[in-house]
C-alpha cells in the first residue's frame, strides 16, 4: 500500500489545499494553468507545502510532454538528454505548437538549488529559446542559489507554510476520503499537538496521522501524538533559508531591546542544532553594531561569551549565550560608531586618496623638513587640558562630520 502522503496527493487544482494567493480563483498560477500557456517559473517555499504536487497537477491538466529531474541525482548529461528529447518531441509535434508559443515540453527540476553553476548554465539556451518550459522547486532562496541569468528568465512564486485551517481541511479529507483510515474508525479528540508538530507541513501532518493510525490507537489526542513522535521535530535547517530568517529575528530582537523575543529565537536556534560559535559571533557583532559606545562593556562580555562557548560547547554553552543575549537586549543602544565608519568609508570611496596635511606628516629626513613636513603641528599635551584646536582632516574635508553624538 502506498504511503498516506502519496494516497492523498491531489490530482487537480480543486483538490489542492493552500496557496490561495497562487492557485485560488483568479490567481496567477491558476490562470496560467487553465489557459495552458505557462512561462518558466520557480516555486520557492518550505518543505511539505505542495511544490512537487503543483508540478504534477500541471503535467496532469496540461497533458503536455513532461520530464522530471531531481537535482540530487542528475548531472549535466541528464539535463542535455532531456533537452534533446524535448527538441525531438517538439519536432514531432511541430504541426500542433511551436516551441516559442508557450506550449513547449515542461521540465520539472526538484531541488533546483542543488544544481551546480555548470548544471544551471546547461539549461539557459533551452529556456531562452523556448525548447522547454522550466518549472523548478526549491526550499532555498533562489536569489542565493540560482544563477542570475537563469533567474532572470524565470518568474519566482513564493509558497507559504500551510495555515491551521489548511491543515484541518487536510485532516478532514483524510478521515473522510482515505479508505484505509476510514476502515480503522480513527477518531479525532484533540488537534493541538498534531498541528504543532506538523508546523505548516502537509507531509508531516500526513506522516503523523499514519504513524498514529498504524500504532493501533483509535483516537488522535495530544497525548497519543506526543507519545508516538517521542521527540519534537523542530523545523530548522541550519544551512537553509530558515537559518537566515531566525538569526535575523534574533539580532533584531536584541536591537529592539526585547529580551523575551531574543531568548526565544536563541532557543529556536539551540533546539535546531545551530553551531554555537555562529551564534556567539553574531552576539559580538551586535555588541559592536547596536550597543557600541553606549556600553563598551557589552563587547567585552560578548567576546568572553565567544571564548566560553568555544571552550565548553553544548549543552553548557547555552548558559553564557543566554546571559549575553539578555544583557545585550537590555543594554542602552548606540550605533554612532557603526554609522560613522560607514559614512567615512563612503567619503573615502568618493574622494579617493586625498593628501595628508603637511603639519600632520612625519619628517624623518632633512629633505622632508625642508619641504615643510610637520611644520605647524601643535602637540596637544603642551596645552591646557591636553587639547588644542587644529585641523586633522584633509583640506577638502576639513568641515566633514562623520561621528554624530
Amino acid at each position: 500500500m502506498l504511503p498516506l502522503a502519496e494516497r492523498m496527493r491531489p490530482k487537480t487544482l480543486d483538490e489542492y489545499i493552500g496557496q490561495k494567493h497562487l492557485v485560488g480563483e483568479g490567481a496567477i498560477l491558476r490562470q496560467m494553468i487553465e489557459s495552458g500557456n505557462i512561462a518558466s517559473f520557480i516555486l520557492w517555499g518550505p518543505p511539505g507545502v505542495g511544490k512537487t504536487t503543483l508540478a504534477r497537477i500541471i503535467a496532469h491538466q496540461l497533458q503536455r510532454p513532461f520530464y522530471t529531474l531531481s537535482a540530487v541525482t542528475s548531472g549535466v548529461k541528464d539535463v542535455r538528454d532531456v533537452i534533446d528529447k524535448a527538441k525531438h518531441t517538439a519536432a514531432l509535434n511541430s504541426g500542433l505548437f511551436a516551441p516559442a508559443d508557450g506550449r513547449s515540453p515542461i521540465l520539472f527540476i526538484d531541488e533546483i538549488h542543488r544544481f551546480s553553476k555548470s548544471q544551471q548554465d546547461s539549461l539557459l539556451g533551452a529556456v531562452e529559446e523556448g525548447t522547454i518550459t522550466l518549472v523548478g522547486a526549491t526550499t532555498e532562496n533562489p536569489s542565493f542559489e540560482v544563477i542570475t541569468p537563469l533567474l532572470s528568465r524565470c518568474q519566482v512564486y513564493v509558497l507559504k507554510s500551510l495555515t491551521k485551517e489548511d491543515l484541518l481541511e487536510l485532516l478532514n479529507r483524510v478521515l473522510t476520503k482515505d479508505e484505509y483510515i476510514r476502515s480503522l474508525g480513527l477518531q479525532v479528540k484533540a488537534t493541538d499537538a498534531l498541528l504543532r508538530y506538523s508546523g505548516g507541513d502537509a507531509r508531516k501532518l500526513l506522516n503523523i496521522i499514519e504513524l498514529v493510525a498504524n500504532s493501533g490507537v483509535k483516537e488522535i489526542t495530544n497525548e497519543t501524538v506526543t507519545k508516538q513522535l517521542q521527540q519534537n521535530p523542530v523545523a530548522y535547517d541550519k544551512d537553509g533559508e530558515m537559518h537566515y530568517d531566525i538569526i535575523s529575528a534574533f539580532i533584531k530582537s536584541i536591537r529592539g531591546s526585547d529580551p523575551q523575543a531574543a531568548i526565544y529565537w536563541l532557543a529556536r536556534m539551540i533546539e535546531g542544532g545551530e553551531d554555537p560559535k555562529f551564534i556567539a559571533r553574531r552576539l559580538v557583532i551586535s555588541a559592536s553594531e547596536d550597543i557600541g559606545l553606549a556600553n563598551p562593556n557589552a563587547l567585552l562580555l560578548a567576546n568572553a561569551c565567544f571564548e566560553a562557548v568555544n571552550k565548553i560547547g553544548w549543552p553548557e554553552g547555552r548558559i553564557p549565550l543566554a546571559e549575553t543575549t539578555i544583557y545585550l537586549a537590555t543594554c542602552r543602544k548606540d550605533n554612532s560608531a557603526y554609522m560613522a565608519i560607514d559614512e567615512a568609508l563612503s567619503k573615502v570611496r568618493e574622494t579617493g586618496n586625498l593628501p595628508v596635511p603637511l603639519h600632520l606628516r612625519n619628517a624623518p629626513t632633512s629633505l622632508m623638513k625642508e619641504l615643510g613636513y610637520h611644520d605647524g603641528y601643535k602637540y596637544p599635551h603642551d596645552y591646557p587640558g591636553h587639547w588644542v584646536e587644529q585641523q586633522y582632516l584633509p583640506d577638502e574635508l576639513k568641515s566633514a562630520v562623520f561621528w554624530k553624538k
